[in-house]
């Protein structure tokens, strides 16, 4: 008999337990707390901030010239990410847009196109 009561006891706590327990419904997903997400694309606004950011660098590195062919180039050499960061550092006021800049423009494709613009100038 004592067995029994003990028996019943356990289960009863395995069921009550049971209860405390969140388990999702079916075809939901838990939700977790929220995390800023990296943004993995570009949006037509965070782009148009990196493009006036990289057009202002230009601008400070070739005074009086006409720096939106240039402007082209380093938009169409970088990334997707490094125009996001670029976009995101300036909203933040965070310095470093100008090494952002200059490593797009060290590279050769970037050079090349600068170099096709600046004959056409």
């Amino acid at each position: 008999m004592r067995f029994m009561s003990f028996t019943g006891i356990g289960v009863a706590a395995l069921v009550l337990a049971g209860c405390a327990v969140t388990t999702p419904m079916p075809g939901t997903t838990p939700t977790s707390p929220a995390t800023p997400a990296t943004p993995t694309t570009l949006d037509a606004a965070s782009r148009q901030i990196a493009r006036n950011v990289i057009n202002s660098e230009m601008e400070k590195r070739l005074p009086g010239a006409n720096v939106a062919p240039y402007t082209d180039c380093v938009v169409n050499n970088a990334t997707t990410a490094e125009l996001i960061d670029i976009a995101q550092a300036s909203r933040a006021g965070a310095g470093g847009t100008a090494n952002s800049v200059a490593s797009i423009v060290s590279r050769p494709e970037t050079t090349q196109c600068i170099s096709s613009a600046a004959q056409t100038a």
